[in-house]
């Protein structure tokens, strides 16, 4: 890895923080027991990619603004977290592995999305939509470990791959052709996980369920 030309912000992309706890020894454990044998950081990468795609089962449902809910050791613990819980654990995973990870953020539309689900959200849109990105290869690449496998089979969607040089994000059509995800914005890029932004764009996006008074997602659901 060249940190040549900025060491300083690449020291910044390898800290432990409150929610990307790469110094936590649960972490670190998964890390060291998933890259067993690796030899490179590209296959570290991929590796801790793929266990967080389906180790950790996706769900969408039983979201708050609770601190404790986006620690990637809690998110690990419960084994279960939406798009940006897992985006956490990866970079934190990846930090313990002294690869550089920042969190990246974007708003999507959901073609596919379940009639309960757009009921629910009263769109087809995901706003603040949470990925990965690792430097790999003197370069960021974008990993999107959200879908999980089994999950993407329930709902007819291809698993997204990584292969550590060239950017994963959520495919633009299904296997049928009909179209899947379309990227509508983009928020950049933060070393640690800013939740007071991610809060405000869920209060923006859905204010009828977090309204002024608060509020959370429904619990449990069989919905995308």
């Amino acid at each position: 890895m060249d940190t040549n030309s900025n060491p300083v912000e690449f020291q910044t992309y390898l800290l432990s923080t409150p929610y990307i706890e790469s110094n936590n020894a649960e972490i670190q454990k998964f890390s060291q027991s998933v890259t067993g044998g690796s030899i490179s950081d590209i296959d570290r990468g991929v590796r801790l990619y793929r266990a967080v795609r389906d180790w950790i089962r996706y769900s969408p449902y039983g979201i708050s603004f609770e601190p404790d809910g986006f620690r990637a050791s809690q998110v690990l613990k419960k084994g279960t977290g939406f798009c940006i819980q897992k985006a956490i654990v990866l970079a934190a995973a990846s930090r313990a592995l002294d690869i550089p990870s920042r969190l990246g953020f974007a708003d999507v539309r959901n073609h596919l999305a379940s009639q309960r689900l757009k009921d629910l959200m009263k769109t087809d849109i995901f706003f603040f939509h949470g990925y990965t990105e690792l430097y790999l290869n003197e370069r960021w690449v974008k990993t999107t470990p959200a879908f999980d496998r089994k999950f993407c089979m329930r709902f007819g969607v291809k698993p997204l791959e990584f292969d550590g040089k060239s950017d994963s994000v959520f495919q633009p059509f299904d296997h049928s052709g009909k179209r899947h995800m379309e990227y509508i914005a983009r928020h950049g890029h933060f070393a640690d996980f800013p939740l007071a932004r991610m809060e405000k764009a869920f209060r923006d996006g859905y204010p009828h369920i977090f309204g002024k008074d608060g509020g959370r997602w429904p619990e449990s659901g069989n919905s995308r």
